[in-house]
């Protein structure tokens, strides 16, 4: 039978969590510990915190920073603290959730505009053209329902003009709106990355420094040990 794993107390919220679910106080950076002390006086550091009020006063310490660097934190900033207290992920495909956003008007100009930008448009509007000219040149040339100068065929290309001309900003404006949120996205995970480095670097340098803590102890244990050998050595 495998053993139960055994449930220790969170010195923040004062929960029962299993092992899993806390870390020792010891490998807190200080920078982040100096946080927690001034919310919780009586933090120690042979206790153990929890991984969710450590992912809010890792969200906090990053506020701070955030603060102290710009003066003031911006709507986007704020959900990259959101998504490290809470563990989300930021990176997204910003064109399907911006096309799960479009009306119909709005995709059928999508439509409109990309098959106006291609070859196969111009081929057939330019044979259109000419097809109207060479009919009401020689085939009805003696009743042409458009004469030359062709003034009925500049109307009709003059509205198509106009129509499609608004068109094409409208989408175009789509794309700029897209090319926005892009950079948005692209702020946020390269902010959260730049701050999940920061705080690795910071974790690396306390483990580097605990360890190095450790040794020494230990080193001392073991010159204290040789004394008494040497000392014990010499008595006989």
């Amino acid at each position: 039978m495998s053993r139960k794993k055994e449930n220790v107390t969170c010195q923040i919220c004062q929960k029962q969590k299993k092992t899993n679910e806390v870390i020792p106080a010891e490998l807190v950076s200080e920078p982040l510990a100096e946080i927690i002390r001034k919310a919780h006086p009586d933090w120690s550091t042979s206790g153990f915190i929890c991984n969710s009020d450590l992912n809010y006063f890792r969200a906090k310490r990053v506020k701070d920073i955030l603060e102290s660097e710009k003066g003031e934190i911006s709507n986007v900033e704020e959900q990259v603290l959101k998504s490290l207290k809470e563990h989300e992920l930021l990176s997204m495909n910003v064109n399907t959730e911006f096309d799960r956003q479009l009306t119909i008007g709005e995709r059928l100009a999508d439509k409109l505009t990309k098959y106006a930008g291609s070859w196969t448009f111009i081929i057939i509007f330019g044979g259109i053209v000419l097809l109207w000219i060479a009919i009401n040149s020689y085939v009805l040339l003696t009743k042409p329902f458009d004469p030359y100068p062709f003034i009925l065929l500049n109307l009709v290309l003059s509205c198509v003009a106009a129509m499609q001309a608004p068109i094409i900003l409208m989408s175009q404006n789509r794309e700029g709106a897209k090319d926005r949120l892009r950079a948005e996205y692209d702020y946020q995970v390269n902010l959260k990355a730049e701050l999940e480095i920061r705080h690795l670097h910071e974790k690396l340098d306390h483990l580097l420094i605990n360890q190095w803590h450790k040794l020494l102890e230990i080193q001392e244990i073991q010159m204290e040990l040789m004394e008494e050998l040497t000392l014990k050595k010499t008595k006989h």
